[in-house]
């Protein structure tokens, strides 16, 4: 598994995971727990979504599609 998706927040993680899914893309959120600690952690980076090594170049189009597609 390697990590496809840094997320700001847990819903947009949970939504990237969502739509990987949606695209027959298994994924896991890793990280999510860890927000109740936020005040003694460093506030970037914890929250990540991971896939299989062989699925990243496919999850990765998709995630920079998704973004292309967001209004700004």
């Amino acid at each position: 598994m390697i990590d496809v998706y840094t997320a700001q927040h847990i819903m947009d993680a949970h939504i990237i995971k969502g739509l990987l899914e949606s695209e027959g893309i298994p994924a896991e959120v890793i990280g999510d727990a860890l927000q109740g600690g936020i005040g003694g952690l460093p506030v970037s980076g914890l929250i990540r979504v991971r896939v299989a090594a062989e699925l990243a170049d496919q999850a990765l189009a998709l995630i920079a599609d998704f973004e292309r597609a967001q209004p700004v």
